[in-house]
């Protein structure tokens, strides 16, 4: 994990709007989020194991993606790159199980912090720089 500098870091701004600019520039929020913080998470590379993540905390309202009232006011985190290492093809030691495979759908990064290569490390700031621009507007 390497964290990056960010002008907007510990500014407070509507989730709605944060939101919809990050999503012009491939972000979504990412699965981990609750009602108190959370991460919009980017991909950097075609095989989605380099990420640009940024995180947020909920200062007030609701971030509940079950409802359009999405009325939630955040303070922006620092951001950082990381990247997972996944197995790659089938496991030879698996074995099949019936309950299991409805818990067990998806597998743990071998290596969930590797080493970030500098030209990530670049995209990332380049990305960055653009988000800073659009929400410094």
């Amino acid at each position: 994990m390497i964290p990056l500098e960010f002008k907007l870091e510990s500014s407070e701004k509507e989730f709605t709007e944060v939101r919809s600019m990050l999503e012009e520039h491939e972000f979504s929020l990412g699965g981990n989020w609750d009602y108190e913080h959370g991460y919009f998470d980017r991909y950097l590379d075609e095989a989605h194991k380099v990420w640009l993540r940024m995180p947020f905390d909920v200062i007030n309202g609701n971030i509940d993606s079950d409802t359009q009232d999405l009325d939630a006011k955040i303070r922006m985190g620092q951001p950082f790159v990381l990247k997972h290492l996944y197995n790659e093809g089938l496991d030879k030691h698996a074995q099949p199980r019936a309950l299991g495979s409805l818990i067990d759908q998806f597998q743990e990064p071998i290596d969930p912090d590797a080493e970030v290569e500098s030209k990530w490390v670049t995209k990332a700031k380049e990305v960055l720089g653009e988000v800073e621009q659009r929400l410094l507007q």
